[in-house]
């Protein structure tokens, strides 16, 4: 199968890189996409257009709306949801399916998720928590913002690329899985609290286990 791994920074899947690199294990390619939607979605569609993979892996980290959740923890984002795409009205946000522009159930939504509609997952996968995530443009670092995402949308994880892989892939037809590893917590900005040295570990060696299955 051929393996499209995608990612907004070649730092979150530098482990990955170096592992691919010395093993040269064959079918899989990696994607560096840029960081945030925009970039995302033209580097995707730009290589879905040219060379469509068997299965796309977008691998990155993300905050976590859940204290519970130990930072490192990896988990398979399996719905998502653009959190900021919308207007202002009178102190509020209204997304663009409550304004009107966009309707429920429009595809590539249900509802006003994008939902992987994968159900046979690899068993690499099987025990990973499948959480939601939401994808802003601005990451949230204030507590009325972090309240209203939760009040709209409740995420699990918050990630600037997320919803537009699910956007590309669902529009191309592409299988797809959503890794993400939790580098802190989505609360008032304290990069003393994060720890992506331990996310990032914790996603590539899931990374790594799971191409060996997929290219087994």
């Amino acid at each position: 199968m051929k393996v499209l791994v995608a990612a907004a920074t070649a730092a979150e899947v530098k482990p990955l890189l170096d592992w691919l690199s010395e093993s040269q294990t064959p079918g899989v390619e990696v994607l560096i996409t840029g960081i945030g939607m925009a970039a995302a979605a033209y580097s995707l569609g730009r290589r879905f257009s040219n060379k469509r993979p068997g299965i796309a892996i977008q691998a990155g980290i993300a905050g976590s709306f859940r204290h519970e959740r130990p930072l490192g923890e990896v988990a398979l984002v399996t719905r998502e949801v653009f959190g900021d795409l919308g207007a202002e009205d009178h102190g509020r946000f209204a997304d663009l399916f409550k304004i009107g522009l966009w309707q429920h159930g429009m595809h590539p939504f249900t509802h006003h998720y994008l939902i992987n509609p994968l159900t046979l997952l690899p068993e690499s996968l099987q025990q990973l928590p499948q959480l939601t995530g939401v994808t802003v443009n601005t990451v949230s670092g204030e507590t009325a913002t972090i309240a209203q995402l939760e009040q709209l949308y409740q995420p699990d994880l918050e990630s600037m690329e997320g919803a537009a892989f699910h956007y590309a892939c669902l529009m191309d037809n592409v299988p797809f899985l959503q890794l993400r590893a939790i580098s802190n917590y989505v609360e008032v900005r304290d990069k003393s609290k994060w720890n992506i040295p331990l996310a990032v570990k914790e996603l590539n060696e899931k990374l790594q286990e799971l191409i060996i299955e997929l290219t087994a």
